[in-house]
C-alpha cells in the first residue's frame, strides 16, 4: 500500500466506533510478542493538560540521555506527529510497514476469531508499542486516547501513572459526574506503581485516593507534595522555581509554552521524571529538568502559526481549557495587541456554551465557523449560542479556509500599513518586549479546528479528517 492508502485503511476502522475494553488490545500485542514489555513506560491520562505533560515528561528523560518513546493523540495535521522517538516523527514509510504486518497479524487472527475487529485507536495504539520496540528505546510516554480503565493503553506496566487535571469531558463515554469520569481515568492506577497527579476538585481526588489505597501505591498530589511559584510569564513562556519537598528546589526553570496553566504540568512532568530518573540512578536531574523543559516542544498550544497577519492557535475544546486560553490571551497577549479576532469552530457533542462563555467577552470581531468532520457543530448553531449569552453581532463563514480569510481581511482593513511582528522563536512563541500591534487572530475550539488551520497556512498533512 501506498502512504495515501494506507492512511485510508487506518480511517476506515472508525466504522468499528469507539469500543472500551482491553480483549482486542491484549489479542494485537500477544500476536505482536507483547512489544510493549521492551521498554520502561510513564502513562499519562486526565482531561486537560495530558498532550503538555506528555511532551515535557518526554522531554527531560530525553535530556537525561534516555532514548523516548512518545504517542500522543489528537494530532493536528499529519498522521506521523502520533508517534515519536527522541522528538522524530515515524516517517510515512514506516507508517505503512506497520500498518501491513499488523493488518496481516488481523486477518490471522480474524480466521479463529470472526468477529474480532480492532477500531482505528486500537490499532494505532498496537503500531506505536510495536514501533518503539523495534526502534530500541528506553521509555515510552503513554498518553489514553480516552479516559482511562478501558483504554487500549492500559496494557502497558509503567514506572509511574500520571493524572492530570480531571474535569468535564467525553460525558456520554465517561459518565456525568465528577466521580464518574474520575473513576474512569484513575483506572490506569496499578499495584504498587506511583501516582503523580494534579491538583483536582475534591470528588476527584476522594477517587483517586481510595484507588491509591486499593492499589497499595503511593500519591504525590501538586500543591501538597511538590509545588512550584510562577515569577514570570509572556508570550514566549513562563519561568518558575520547582519545589519538591522529598528532594530539592530548583529556581528559574523556563519553558517555552505559554500560559500560568503550564506551570503545574511542567511541574506534574518534572515530578514523574523524577520518580523514572532516581529509578534508574541517574545523576544530574536537575541539569536535566532544565534542560528539557528548556527544549520542549508542543504544538497547538497557545502556538503561532503566522507571522503577518498574526495568527495564534490553541486547541481548546473544553471549558477548562477555554478558561485558561482566555486567562493566558487577557495577561499575556491583550497588553501587546489592541483587540483580538476570535476564530471559533466547535464539535456538536462538546459544551459549546462553556466552551464559548469565557471566550466571546475578550474579542472584538467574532468568526464561528465549522471544520470538515461531521461533527462539528453549524455556524448557525453557535451564532444562536452567541447570542443567548449577549453576542448577536458575529460574522458567519462556512468553512475554517472562510474564515481566516475573513479574519484576515478584517485585519487589513484595520490596520493596512500594520509593520512586519518580531520574528516567531523556539517553538513558536514570539518574543520582544514592550511592542503593541493591532490586532491578533486567535483560532480555537477544537483540534479539527487548528489542525486545518494549519493546513490552510501551509503545513503539510495527508487526510487529516480524523483526529481523535
Amino acid at each position: 500500500m501506498s502512504y495515501c492508502e494506507t492512511i485510508n485503511y487506518l480511517y476506515s476502522l472508525q466504522k468499528h466506533g469507539i469500543k472500551f475494553g482491553l480483549d482486542n488490545i491484549i489479542r494485537l500485542m500477544a500476536v505482536l510478542d507483547n512489544p510493549h514489555k521492551s521498554f520502561l513506560s510513564v502513562h499519562v491520562t486526565g482531561t486537560n493538560g495530558k498532550g503538555s505533560t506528555s511532551a515535557i515528561t518526554a522531554s527531560v528523560l530525553k535530556a537525561a540521555g534516555l532514548k523516548v518513546g512518545l504517542f500522543t493523540s489528537p494530532h493536528l495535521v499529519s498522521f506521523t506527529e502520533r508517534i515519536r522517538v527522541n522528538d522524530e516523527e515515524i516517517t510515512e514509510h514506516e507508517v505503512v510497514n506497520l500498518a501491513e504486518e499488523i493488518r496481516g497479524k488481523i486477518i490471522n487472527l480474524q480466521s479463529s476469531i470472526p468477529d474480532f475487529s480492532p477500531t482505528f485507536f486500537e490499532v494505532v495504539t498496537a503500531m506505536a508499542l510495536f514501533y518503539f520496540e523495534r526502534k530500541k528505546i528506553d521509555v515510552a510516554v503513554i498518553e489514553v486516547g480516552m479516559g482511562g480503565r478501558l483504554d487500549a493503553t492500559n496494557i502497558i506496566m509503567p514506572e509511574v501513572s500520571i493524572i492530570t487535571n480531571i474535569n468535564y469531558d467525553h460525558r456520554e463515554f465517561l459518565g456525568n459526574t465528577l466521580k464518574e469520569i474520575a473513576n474512569e481515568k484513575a483506572g490506569i492506577i496499578k499495584d504498587g506503581i506511583p501516582v503523580v497527579a494534579s491538583y483536582q476538585e475534591s470528588e476527584a481526588i476522594e477517587v483517586i485516593e481510595k484507588k491509591v489505597i486499593e492499589k497499595d501505591t503511593v500519591l504525590y498530589v501538586y500543591g501538597r507534595d511538590f509545588s512550584s511559584v510562577l515569577k514570570k510569564e509572556d508570550i514566549s513562556g513562563i519561568c518558575f522555581d520547582y519545589r519538591d519537598s522529598d528532594l530539592f528546589t530548583i529556581h528559574d526553570l523556563v519553558l517555552p509554552l505559554a500560559g500560568e496553566h503550564q506551570v503545574q504540568n511542567a511541574s506534574v512532568a518534572i515530578k514523574a521524571a523524577t520518580i523514572v530518573l532516581n529509578k534508574n540512578m541517574v545523576k544530574h536531574i536537575t541539569k536535566f529538568i532544565r534542560d528539557g523543559l528548556a527544549a520542549t516542544r508542543c504544538p497547538g498550544r497557545l502556538e503561532f502559526i503566522k507571522e503577518t497577519p498574526p495568527i495564534l492557535i490553541d486547541g481548546a475544546h473544553n471549558p477548562a481549557a477555554a478558561v485558561a486560553l482566555s486567562n493566558a490571551l487577557v495577561k499575556n497577549f491583550l497588553g501587546r495587541y489592541k483587540r483580538i479576532i476570535l476564530v471559533l469552530g466547535i464539535m456538536g457533542d462538546k459544551d459549546m456554551e462553556g466552551i464559548m462563555k469565557p471566550l466571546l467577552p475578550i474579542a472584538s470581531e467574532i468568526i464561528l465557523t465549522s471544520p470538515d468532520y461531521e461533527r462539528a457543530a453549524p455556524p448557525a448553531k453557535l451564532a444562536g449560542i452567541a447570542a443567548s449569552l449577549g453576542f448577536p453581532d458575529v460574522h458567519i463563514a462556512p468553512t475554517v479556509r472562510d474564515a481566516i480569510e475573513m479574519a484576515e481581511n478584517i485585519y487589513q482593513q484595520s490596520d493596512p500599513s500594520s509593520p512586519l511582528h518580531p520574528p516567531l522563536g523556539k517553538g513558536g512563541q514570539r518574543g520582544g518586549e514592550g511592542i503593541t500591534h493591532s490586532l491578533l487572530i486567535v483560532v480555537t475550539g477544537s483540534f479539527y479546528t487548528i489542525g486545518e488551520a494549519k493546513e490552510i497556512m501551509g503545513h503539510k498533512g495527508v487526510l487529516t479528517r480524523l483526529r481523535e
